[in-house]
This record gives structure tokens, sequence and C-alpha cells, in this order.
């Protein structure tokens, strides 16, 4: 059952012009979330600040004693979903609306496909996809009734294709990706945007505290090793702050797209990618062809 959203009186003016925009951050105690909320205080705007390790303010230090009401630190587990929409709610009844969401929190799951059980695969899922779409349904009735608002999925270089140890990973950002673009479509009417950050390597935390497989299988120790040979001598990332310099100016945008890359290893993966995909897709469109021959409905079709 969908929680009914409040009609609670705001704790602070609503007035975007004069106090800058509202945000609404997952993951935001480190790594890009971090990153994305120091941006947004550092503009100006007030941030609800979101992340299963706010249980206090400090690990938004200095933030939250430089920010004041500005920042409101919300502990949250964005695979609860009544915790998600209550999250919502008190950041809309703190700062009266809410204009940029971001949906940033994840982690990554590493190992092969077949090396994973069951809690481990749907533990990926319920954080990567579940999460960001709890939080689409909690923040959506109020940006529909004010008919305005952007909604930023953070997904990843893995969303534009999978690579070997990080299936799982990619699979929770491909369904984040393909129930995004849906949403776009679905929210423009109500004036409100929606866009799919596609980030490359930046230097933080995913790597180190992610879920590894617990059973790691034999048969899979070569490519294993060769994975991260090539991880550990070719690993040049950037640092978050880019991240986020994007990110703003995503926001600003009056026009912002449906994608985004962050990156120029990501951006050239996306082109490579794209073409060997045409490239498959126009050997093989004879086959593709001849095997559709629309016809009337069969008689008795579907009895």
């Amino acid at each position: 059952m969908t929680p009914t959203p409040a009609t609670t009186t705001p704790t602070t003016t609503p007035d975007e012009s004069s106090a800058g925009r509202v945000w609404f951050i997952t993951g935001a105690s480190r790594g890009l979330g971090r990153a994305f909320t120091r941006a947004a205080l550092a503009a100006g705007d007030r941030v609800a600040a979101a992340s299963r390790t706010l249980t206090t303010p400090e690990p938004l230090e200095p933030e939250a004693t430089e920010h004041g009401d500005r920042l409101l630190a919300l502990p949250l587990d964005v695979t609860d979903r009544a915790a998600v929409h209550d999250a919502v709610e008190q950041a809309v009844r703190h700062f009266g609306r809410l204009d940029v969401v971001v949906n940033n929190a994840g982690f990554l799951a590493y190992g092969a496909v077949e090396e994973f059980g069951e809690a481990e695969a749907r533990a990926q899922l319920e954080t990567n996809f579940f999460g960001p779409l709890w939080v689409c349904q909690a923040v959506l009735p109020h940006l529909r009734a004010q008919r305005s608002g952007h909604i930023v999925q953070i997904s990843s270089i893995g969303g534009l294709g999978g690579f070997p140890f990080t299936g799982l990973y990619s699979a929770s950002k491909f369904a984040l990706e393909g129930m995004s673009e849906a949403l776009a479509a679905e929210a423009a009417g109500f004036g409100v945007k929606l866009t799919i950050v596609e980030p490359g390597g930046y230097w933080t935390d995913l790597y180190t505290t992610g879920l590894a497989a617990t059973e790691p299988l034999d048969a899979y120790a070569p490519l294993r090793a060769e994975m991260e040979r090539t991880m550990a001598e070719g690993s040049v990332d950037s640092m978050p702050h880019l991240a986020a310099e994007a990110l703003m100016k995503l926001v600003d945008s009056e026009d912002p797209p449906l994608r985004l890359l962050l990156g120029s290893v990501v951006y050239d993966l996306a082109l490579d990618l794209s073409r060997r995909r045409m490239d498959t897709w126009a050997a093989w469109e004879e086959t593709s062809r001849a095997a559709e021959h629309a016809v009337p409905m069969p008689e008795g079709y579907g009895s």
C-alpha cells in the first residue's frame, strides 16, 4: 500500500528564489553522494542528505556545522519502502518542497554470475534498483503537484554493458535505466525532468565496500586473476568533485538530456558499444526481418 503524502505545514519557507533549490540525495554521506551534497550547499541550495550511516549528522561534518538548517541529515535504508516515504515526507515538511532528487545510493557486487546465491543477488537489486524505484514513487506526488522538479538517476558505466564479474551490478543498472526511460516519458507531462547519469571511474569506496561472492569457483580463477591484474595496472580514476561540477551544470540546464556520460573512458566506451551493436544488427538484418510477417489475428487466438 502506497503511503499518502502528508499535508503538513513546512518548517521553512518554500520560496525557491530566496532560499535556493531543495535537493534530496541518497547515499549522501560518502563518495559521489558526499561530493554532490557539498556542491549543492556551496551553491546556496538546501539539501536533505539521506544515508544508512546518518544516525547522527557526524558523517557530514563539517558541512552540518557550516550550513545549519540548509542541511537536513536523514538516516535511511533505501531498501525499506516505508522508510523512504517517511524520509521524503520529513524532507518536504522541513523545506517545503523538492526540486532535485538524486538517486545515488548503491553498491557493487563483484563475482561471476554463477557464483552468487539468492540472498546476494536480491541484495544487489534491492539497493540499486528497488531503492531508486521507491524514492521515485515517494517524490513524484510532490513533483507532480508543483509541476516541476528534476530526478537524477546515478547509473554507471555498468549500465552501458555487462563486464566480467560485475554482471549483477550491470543487471541492477540496466533495470534502473529501463525503468527510468519509461518514467521520464510518464513524468514529462507534469513538468518533471529526468536524467540518467552514467559515470566512469571515480576515487570512491565503491570497490572497497561492495559485496564479493562468498564462494568463488575455481573454474573462474584464471579470468579473475586476469581482471584483477588489469584493474591493478590500469586503474586511473578521477576525483568526485569533477562529477559534482558536471551535476551542477546538468541541473542548471533548461533542457537537460535523458542521458549524461561522465568521463572520457565511459564516453568512448558508449560509442564503441553502440557501434558494435549496430554492426551486429546489420550483419543479422536478414534473419531479423524474416522473423516478422504481420497477419490479422488468427481465429481462436488466445482461447
